[in-house]
């Protein structure tokens, strides 16, 4: 059967003196603990001390949209994979049929970031020697069911093997937090922490908003009855995240625009969504005055204020209302920053109180737009590449396009954004490397000393996301 090719110097340059330059920083700072502060990992996770992980497809197969998009993308239907139907209606239940599917599929990620995660996991995590395929795929999949099976697996232990200082979350605002005060009260000393998203309370034409503002309601104590209840809601939940060890917000957009609305305007405009009938018009106005909202709130109380513009969510309809949203189905659109973040930095980007991270699907913004923006204003910060970049690729191109005007100070090191825990290790441990090897690069070119280089290994991996991030 065929084994792991994982060697040491993977994904460094092949030049001989480069590759040995970036394999010793990379050595450096393998052991450093892993900071991830944006995510999507379940806090119940953690929460109860006997909790397991499941089945080997419940760990690797089901909750990962990077492994089943691509096996969907080659004809495989989604309920074969244990795809939950919104309508109950019928999946593969035997687990082990969907790990079959996966294995006799496996050849696909060759080549993929998703491959080289997984091979990390399979070999380092798992220790699992071969490449699943459709004669070895039973074998294999009693040997991790074995190994998940053991008091070293559960989600705890893993957390502690894998060094992981502190994990955010990410959590709509009026959600209890219940797993969250579970932790803390259970004095495992792990650190999960929440992270405030609120975009369904921002988006009036979302045909459940009266249902979330009724939600936000109750959790705050507030009746959200007009557009002052509503802001003195949202103040109320942020404050209980701060005090639950939120240290930032997040937003998903599909285009970026900000743009303040009078005072006026605002409560008009609240007014008619709670009367339901609120137009398109007053959709995108509201989001786009909503931002500045959440960047004066972040002003007022510390929590860093993260912006995800340029995905077309939810691609696919028939799939959305079949299973729901992420599956898969988010594509990239093309972004503006430049015009689109003016009212926001113009009002709030030299506010020192002020921290704001911006990702992006759309590469083409980084020289052009993104790093001379973060490399003026205070308050901004780059986070790293994003979703379908999140790669080898992705980050050789991200440190090659960005760093000449942004410098490494003005990014955010890096976060592994990732529902499938078994990956967090393997993402940091891509992302290491990369910043390794360009560094290497250019200790090559006579640009840095080894020593420079060393201590931006370092900031790159494990200093820059604490400060980014007030961790």
């Amino acid at each position: 059967m065929p084994e792991w090719n994982l060697p040491e110097e993977r994904c460094f340059d092949p030049d001989p003196a480069t590759r040995r330059t970036a394999l010793f920083l990379y050595e450096a700072i393998a052991g450093l603990p892993i900071v991830s502060p944006h995510g999507h990992v379940d806090a119940r996770l953690f929460a109860d001390p006997a909790a397991s992980f499941g089945s080997p497809a419940d760990l690797l197969i089901i909750p990962d949209h990077y492994v089943f998009r691509l096996l969907h993308s080659q004809g495989v239907p989604l309920e074969d994979l244990g795809i939950a139907r919104l309508d109950g209606g019928p999946v593969e239940r035997d687990h082990r049929k969907i790990w079959q599917r996966f294995a006799e599929n496996f050849h696909l990620f060759r080549g993929t970031p998703s491959g080289l995660w997984l091979a990390y996991e399979f070999k380092y995590v798992l220790g699992i020697h071969e490449q699943p395929d459709a004669e070895n795929a039973s074998r294999l999949y009693d040997q991790v069911a074995e190994r998940l099976a053991s008091p070293e697996f559960r989600p705890r232990a893993v957390f502690e093997r894998f060094n992981i200082e502190v994990l955010a979350t990410t959590d709509p605002p009026a959600d209890p937090l219940a797993a969250h005060a579970a932790l803390r009260a259970s004095g495992w000393p792990g650190r999960v922490i929440p992270t405030f998203r609120p975009d369904a309370l921002f988006n009036l034409s979302d045909p459940g908003w009266r249902e979330q503002i009724e939600a936000l309601s109750q959790a705050s104590g507030i009746a959200v009855h007009d557009y002052p209840s509503f802001l003195a809601a949202l103040e109320n939940r942020r404050a209980y995240f701060r005090q639950m060890g939120a240290t930032a917000t997040d937003q998903g957009l599909f285009e970026l625009e900000v743009e303040p609305l009078d005072e006026t305007d605002a409560k008009v405009i609240f007014r008619r969504a709670l009367d339901g009938i609120a137009n398109p018009d007053d959709a995108v106005q509201f989001a786009a005055h909503m931002l500045l909202e959440m960047a004066r709130m972040s002003c007022a109380d510390g929590l860093v204020m993260q912006i995800h513009p340029g995905s077309l969510r939810n691609h696919n309809p028939a799939v959305f209302e079949r299973f729901g949203r992420d599956k898969g189905y988010d594509i990239p659109v093309r972004a503006e920053f430049t015009r689109s973040l003016r009212p926001l930095l113009s009002r709030f980007g030299e506010d020192p109180r002020l921290r704001l991270i911006l990702f992006t699907l759309d590469e083409t913004t980084y020289a052009r737009e993104l790093a001379p923006l973060a490399g003026v204003y205070p308050a901004v910060r780059l986070g790293p590449p994003w979703w379908f970049h999140d790669s080898w690729n992705g980050m050789r191109r991200y440190f090659d396009q960005v760093m000449e005007t942004a410098g490494i100070y003005n990014t955010a090191g890096f976060n592994d954004d990732t529902r499938a825990f078994l990956s967090i290790p393997a993402r940091h441990d891509l992302w290491r490397r990369a910043g390794a090897n360009w560094l290497a690069g250019l200790v090559a070119r006579g640009m840095l000393g080894r020593d420079e280089a060393a201590d931006m290994a370092v900031e790159l991996a494990y200093r820059l996301p604490k400060k980014a991030y007030n961790l």
